[in-house]
């Protein structure tokens, strides 16, 4: 065994004894690598399995922020989410321990029953607007959720100006698209519905849709506020979309206004200035796009 992995076997037997118990045993190992900055392990001990993630030494409070994401998510009772174990930090790394999600084939009613279940997540509302109480994550990209009462203004404010001066700051885009988006913001109000606030997952596209043991969804890897759903259902298209079904099954029980899809272009502005800030200018043709529509 390398010194690495040595090393590796001794974090995660800490993080077992801690959560788990000292007589855990480490029966079975999987390694995942999410990203560049972070690990992740699927752990057998004994008849359970577990799933374990860490950070390698940056992005500081990204799992006690998903934690207390998955705990939002499951205490609206609407979709399932895997159990938190554990969240802490050991030899200056912060981890995440959690269920392991068992995965069978995907059920005949998977994708209306998601779509159904996203909905009624959509239909938890906050008293106090559009926010949450803490910051969190898209990615590695720190997402602010400081409360507006205006959905619209929070969209604007919180996602897609706290990008773009992320942008303009790194020199990622001309002061003539900081001049676009400028002028979209004064138009945003006109062009999508200002609803009331819905707890949103944040980061939601199949990568973060699991099938658990009976063949129902599971969703991974939130970075939840209260938002517009349209944002989040915009997303859901951003790397391939959803079946009809899926969409349907949503429409149905909390149906969504007309020319929907008109509006998409707009809400995924925010995922592809993420795109820009962490990965590069390949996704600025894709935006200048969308501003020069409008």
């Amino acid at each position: 065994m390398s010194q690495q992995s040595q090393e590796q076997y001794q974090f995660i037997s800490a993080i077992l004894a801690k959560h788990i118990g000292v007589t855990a045993t480490i029966d079975d190992l999987q390694f995942f690598y999410g990203g560049n900055f972070n690990l992740a392990v699927r752990v057998k001990s004994g008849k359970s399995e577990y799933f374990i993630k860490w950070t390698q030494g940056e992005h500081q409070g990204l799992f006690e922020a998903e934690a207390k994401n998955l705990a939002l998510i499951h205490h609206s009772g609407a979709i399932d989410v895997p159990g938190v174990l554990g969240v802490g930090s050991h030899d200056e790394k912060e981890y995440l321990m959690m269920d392991c999600i068992q995965s069978a084939e995907k059920s005949t009613h998977y994708w209306s029953d998601f779509g159904g279940k996203l909905a009624h997540l959509h239909q938890q509302h906050a008293t106090q607007g559009h926010g949450l109480s803490y910051d969190n994550f898209l990615g590695a990209a720190k997402q602010i959720n400081s409360w507006e009462l205006d959905g619209v203004q929070f969209f604007i404010q919180n996602r897609l100006k706290k990008q773009v001066d992320n942008a303009i700051y790194h020199r990622r885009i001309s002061a003539e698209m900081e001049a676009q988006f400028e002028s979209l913001y004064e138009k945003l109000p006109q062009l999508i519905p200002n609803e009331s606030s819905s707890l949103l997952h944040g980061d939601l596209w199949s990568g973060n849709a699991m099938v658990n043991a009976k063949g129902e969804i599971t969703l991974v890897d939130p970075c939840t506020y209260f938002g517009l759903r349209e944002v989040e259902l915009a997303f859901t298209t951003m790397f391939g979309g959803f079946p009809t079904e899926f969409y349907e099954a949503y429409h149905r029980t909390f149906p969504i206004e007309k020319d929907f899809h008109k509006r998409i272009p707009l809400y995924n502005l925010y995922p592809l200035m993420v795109h820009v800030n962490l990965f590069g200018e390949g996704y600025l043709p894709a935006v200048n796009k969308i501003l020069s529509s409008y």
